[in-house]
């Protein structure tokens, strides 16, 4: 297949917009495969057992749909916002976009999020307004929220038919062409006459809109010369391409009203490899180099998805950037500078893949079982290196603690959590060896759901889900001495060390000596020091580690026979511990540096929460698409659910990523709290 012929489409919108629906009618009627719903969980791509029990998408699916002239691959892409990294996995690699909404709920707080992500990546963008046979629908509301929050460039490419609030069919703006549906399917039919003066009024306003893209089309305009179909055709798409138009279509993916005309479409306006621009990446010196997507480059591709099968193994879903993949080819993965050679190459529709001999620039693959290859890594020739951008994904922001019920299910966790990490590089996984807590980080309470009924219906581990320890530090905040004596003689030999030590507070932890007369022998200075360190381990005041002391031995004595170095590091420890509590230590708290993004009208709201939560604020900024950054240092324990209030604050729209910062004195309230805790 001609690399001309290809489109790449992310399929997005705010959860319950019928993305997944739409998906479905478009494959069903290229394929003339029975179409499935998502209420009865045979769609081509909610396969998992997780999307079939909640209805709803939880990863990417690449859907392919044939036409006469061109494959389009659809992807599916979930709108809860828990798995905003499967949006942005995809936006990394399409070059057009649907963007689906509820016409009964407008414009909803996804629809938003991911509209910004679409123009941040400058995707040309088709909105599918669904579900308009729902009662109480009012295209002209819908147009002019879709306007006022996405852009004034939205330009209706159907208007709806129908009387009595019954939506039955819409005409092509475009094409003054109107379809009914008849309670089967759609047909050609005549405009309805209460219809035509706002349908002939909106094809002007878009055939002057072409007129404006180029003087020749202008005169002929205002000449009263009539624009042919291909002047049209070719103005909107050349608007399409650029941004400078929202196309806007109606219908109902359910009855498959309007999704001929969205096929139509697709193929129409949406861009093929050949109006692309060339792709930037980096050689071996790390120059930047550019791919055409055509087969006569050379080859490269890069790896957006990764699968892990409980039996089968990795799955590595990738996009041809440029050149041509073959079976028993030798390709490198740039990231890594280890080749392999290719054994079979696949298409893949939703669960199901289909082998080929080989794939041409602008197609999607997938190759399984390639140890080392992830998501964002870059496949070349090796004779011919470059390496694209890695993704950024958010980081985790909601911990758990996690806990196997069983021994087996122990031994498995922890290759299990490997595999879950592969395919979601938004997981963050770890070990606190002061709690002695597996933690597990998620995006949210839905996506941390997610996980766990993966790993129960997929790898059989069941675990339970415990409340996450914070850990917290002590510190002494004066100077003090101390006198450690470790001295056990009983016949032949014993143990005898003493030692005298001041301590201090300092930025760390430091040993230092500043012994005279050989009162205690260089070569037990490091059991000093080794004591010290111990001790540190575990703080007399609630048993947190301790930083920020400076250690330093004064003098202290020796026995000439029962001296060695677990005397000394045992009067080390002993030493520390006469001191401590006379250099009245503290306890200190984790801070976390957290930059929160919200709408301006939500500022007032957030500030005050971070301030309830002795957060201090350190900046406010604009980002790209207007909205407030507001960065500040919050105490870890004031924000362990802060993904969620942060949602109910904001009905969805805010979010936030965090990060370690330091540790500070905890006020002395706070302080009785945690001591009355860890008792």
């Amino acid at each position: 297949m001609s690399e001309r012929t290809i489109r790449n489409v992310a399929v997005l919108g705010h959860q319950g917009s019928g993305k997944t629906s739409l998906v479905e009618a478009l494959y069903s009627v290229t394929s003339n495969r029975p179409k499935g719903s998502v209420e009865r969980k045979n769609t081509v791509s909610d396969y998992l057992a997780e999307e079939q029990n909640r209805l709803g998408s939880v990863r990417l699916s690449v859907v392919p749909v044939e036409t006469d002239n061109c494959t389009i691959n659809l992807i599916d892409i979930p709108g809860n916002d828990d798995f905003i990294g499967e949006a942005i996995s995809a936006v990394n690699v399409v070059k057009g976009a649907i963007l689906v909404m509820d016409a009964s709920s407008g414009v909803e707080v996804e629809t938003v999020k991911h509209w910004n992500l679409l123009r941040k990546k400058n995707i040309p963008t088709i909105l599918f307004v669904n579900k308009m046979d729902k009662e109480n629908v009012v295209f002209e509301n819908v147009l002019a929220e879709i306007r006022e929050k996405l852009g004034k460039n939205a330009i209706p490419f159907c208007y709806p038919m129908g009387h009595n609030d019954n939506f039955d069919g819409f005409v092509n703006v475009v094409t003054l062409k109107a379809r009914k549906f008849n309670g089967r399917d759609c047909e050609d039919a005549e405009i309805y006459d209460d219809k035509k003066l706002k349908v002939f009024e909106l094809n002007n306003m878009m055939v002057e809109a072409v007129a404006q893209t180029s003087e020749e089309l202008l005169d002929k305009f205002f000449m009263g010369e009539a624009l042919t179909q291909e002047e049209i055709q070719k103005g909107l798409r050349s608007g399409v391409l650029s941004g400078d138009l929202i196309p806007v279509l109606v219908g109902c993916a359910t009855k498959n009203i309007g999704v001929h005309t969205t096929l139509k479409m697709l193929e129409d306006y949406l861009p093929n490899p050949s109006d692309l621009n060339p792709i930037v990446g980096y050689d071996a010196s790390s120059k930047e180099v550019y791919r055409k997507t055509l087969d006569e480059e050379p080859f490269s591709a890069f790896v957006f998805k990764t699968y892990v099968d409980s039996y089968s193994g990795t799955t590595s879903i990738f996009k041809i950037n440029s050149g041509v993949l073959t079976a028993g080819d030798e390709v490198l993965v740039a990231n890594t500078n280890k080749t392999f050679t290719v054994g079979q190459l696949f298409k893949i529709c939703g669960n199901k893949q289909t082998a080929v001999r080989s794939l041409t620039a602008g197609e999607i693959g997938v190759i399984n079982k390639v140890e080392g290859l992830e998501t964002s890594m870059t496949l070349c020739s090796p004779k011919n290196f470059i390496k694209y951008p890695e993704i950024e994904f958010p980081g985790a922001v909601y911990f758990k603690a996690l806990e196997a019920k069983s021994k087996s299910d122990i031994d498995k966790l922890g290759g299990v959590l490997a595999k879950m990490m592969l395919e979601d590089k938004s997981l963050e996984v770890r070990r606190n060896i002061e709690t002695n807590q597996l933690l597990l980080g998620s995006l949210g309470v839905g996506h941390l759901t997610y996980i766990l009924e993966r790993m129960k219906n997929s790898y059989k581990i069941d675990v339970s889900v415990n409340e996450y320890k914070v850990v917290y530090r002590e510190t002494i905040k004066a100077s003090a001495h101390g006198t450690g004596r470790y001295i056990k003689q009983s016949g032949g030999s014993g143990f005898y060390g003493v030692v005298e030590m001041d301590f201090s507070p300092a930025k760390e932890n430091v040993f230092t000596e500043e012994v005279f007369g050989g009162t205690v022998p260089k070569n037990y200075f490091p059991a000093v020091e080794k004591g010290f360190n111990e001790a540190c381990e575990k703080g007399l005041l609630a048993g947190f580690p301790v930083i920020g002391v400076h250690a330093c031995l004064k003098d202290g004595k020796y026995h000439a026979v029962d001296s060695n170095e677990l005397s000394f590091k045992m009067a080390s420890i002993l030493a520390f511990k006469d001191a401590y509590l006379k250099c009245k230590p503290v306890i200190l708290e984790p801070i976390l540096q957290v930059t929160v993004t919200v709408h301006s009208e939500d500022v007032g709201t957030i500030l005050s929460d971070l301030n309830s939560r002795r957060g201090r604020i350190t900046g406010m900024d604009i980002n790209s698409v207007k909205d407030q950054k507001i960065t500040a240092l919050v105490p870890e324990r004031e924000i362990l659910e802060y993904v969620n209030d942060l949602k109910s604050m904001t009905q969805g729209s805010g979010y936030f990523y965090q990060q370690f910062y330091n540790y500070e004195e905890t006020p002395n309230h706070i302080q009785e709290k945690i001591l009355k805790e860890e008792r």
